[in-house]
């Protein structure tokens, strides 16, 4: 089991009160899963992504990832966490306008220490792997959207992390460049990458092999998915 969550809440004071944004949450994923987890704006879906993330930790319940607690893990102990077994995919890019997408590809590796060499091959490999070998040289306003987004999954991916998050990630691309980047989450997690991604799209949710829904902050029973939607 990679990650297992047991009744996780999520609290945040507002003035006197407190507001309840996640409400006994379990979940658990195991190496190679492919889930989504669906639900509209207000349901506590980013706030659960932070937690899975470990941008936060939550108020109450256990967090193990990868055989650790993580669950009250102090702010160097989560960078640490995110830095050697987490990949993050956003709706927004996030590419540096005046780097190359191979540049921007190999920035996790700049951070971690490997040398400029053995990064830029690094990096040009992963664009080939996402279908963008002949693009390594461009700089991000000379590409699509798609192929931006493209460029953010062959970074998320450069530390090989145990599980790659995604938060609504065709929300900022038209049909078509959607569908491509969820043929491309086909493809790795038929590699072998364990993927939890985020949308509020039903047709985004139903390719992946397992959903849950989250509303109001419960997450609820898992329901099928037959993983023959389009996005």
């Amino acid at each position: 089991m990679l990650l297992e969550m047991r009744d996780i809440c999520k609290n945040y004071p507002q003035g006197r009160e407190v507001v309840k944004i996640l409400k006994h949450v379990d979940l658990t994923i195991d190496q190679g899963d492919y889930l989504a987890i669906m639900g509209p704006s207000g349901s506590g879906k980013t706030t659960l992504m932070n937690l899975i993330g470990c941008l936060d930790v939550p108020t109450s319940g256990t967090y193990r990832l990868d055989g650790e607690d993580v669950s009250k893990a102090s702010e160097n102990r989560l960078a640490d966490v995110r830095n050697s077994t987490l990949g993050f995919v956003f709706q927004s890019f996030y590419l540096l306008p005046k780097l190359s997408a191979r540049e921007n590809v190999a920035l996790p590796l700049l951070y971690a220490g490997v040398k400029k060499r053995e990064r830029l091959r690094r990096a040009e490999e992963a664009l080939k792997m996402v279908g963008l070998g002949e693009r390594i040289d461009f700089m991000p306003n000379q590409l699509s959207g798609g192929q931006q987004q493209r460029v953010a999954i062959a970074r998320a991916m450069i530390n090989r992390p145990k599980l790659l998050l995604a938060d609504e990630p065709t929300g900022a691309l038209d049909t078509a460049s959607g569908r491509q980047v969820m043929d491309l989450f086909d493809e790795l997690n038929e590699n072998g990458a364990t993927i939890v991604l985020i949308t509020h799209e039903p047709k985004v949710g139903a390719r992946a092999r397992r959903l849950r829904r989250i509303l109001d902050g419960a997450l609820l029973p898992e329901e099928g998915s037959e993983n023959d939607g389009e996005a």
